[in-house]
């Protein structure tokens, strides 16, 4: 992936203090106008999902911001409409919601580890834009983020984890397959975006191999494309070689790993 210089702590310090009053302010916004925000982070194990979403949540008022992460389905859940487990997490007005991996496992981990059926996958694939085109109809700010890593970036971390005592609850026997499955997740991944990357709802592709990169282009992405009163826009200009829209230039450009 493309090489680039990593962002240095205090100048990382700096841009993430601003942004956090930024999103305080948006925040603010959203109470007062009761509106509804939906964010959606996805991506490779050990890509940075929890950092981020930490940065995201970390000032904000946990009343009316707050991170999912389900577990398992139960068998209640197994038996039923697969995206019904999800939607009593959905925010309602006020809400600022960020999933934590999301009804996307479908398209990923489950498709990829045989936790599904091919027909599961396939009525998910079918299914999966008339719901989020439901969302976005009802007036929510709808949001997903798809963070990738190299497979060197990703071993390194996953290694972390096992040496790390206080890593030690990220670890799952999924990461255990990860770098074995590495191209088996690539063309899930790949077969995710050309179908579901949609006008209404895109995927957005983030470069995560240095983590302060990847959160702070998130979070200014995300600033950018909302509106809130007093906002700094000379904060927000993101670098679209770490944050881009889905589109096969992606590839090119070394935003997405082979």
């Amino acid at each position: 992936m493309n090489g680039r210089k990593k962002m240095d702590k205090k100048t990382y310090n700096k841009e993430l203090y601003r942004l956090q009053v930024e999103l305080v302010k948006f925040q603010r916004h959203v109470i007062d106008n009761d509106l509804k925000v939906c964010v959606v982070f996805e991506g490779r194990d050990a890509a940075g999902k929890d950092g981020t979403i930490k940065r995201f949540t970390e000032h904000l008022s946990p009343r009316e911001a707050r991170s999912v992460a389900l577990g398992k389905p139960s068998d209640r859940e197994r038996k039923s409409w697969y995206f019904q487990r999800f939607v009593p997490h959905l925010p309602s007005g006020g809400e600022i919601v960020f999933f934590n991996r999301s009804w996307y496992n479908r398209a990923g981990v489950e498709k990829v580890m045989g936790f599904c059926t091919k027909k599961e996958h396939k009525l998910f694939m079918k299914e999966v834009g008339s719901f989020e085109q439901m969302l976005t109809h009802s007036e929510m700010l709808f949001f997903k983020y798809y963070l990738d890593i190299s497979k060197n970036e990703q071993k390194r971390r996953l290694e972390a984890r096992r040496k790390d005592p206080l890593k030690q609850w990220k670890l799952s026997p999924i990461d255990a397959q990860a770098q074995k499955l590495w191209k088996a997740y690539s063309k899930a991944r790949d077969e995710m975006f050309s179908k579901t990357s949609f006008v209404f709802a895109p995927w957005y592709v983030v470069h995560s191999d240095d983590k302060k990169t990847a959160r702070i282009n998130v979070m200014k992405h995300f600033l950018s494309h909302v509106d809130y009163p007093e906002k700094e826009e000379r904060y927000l200009l993101y670098d679209n070689d770490v944050v881009c829209e889905f589109d096969p230039v992606c590839y090119e450009k070394g935003l997405i790993a082979p």
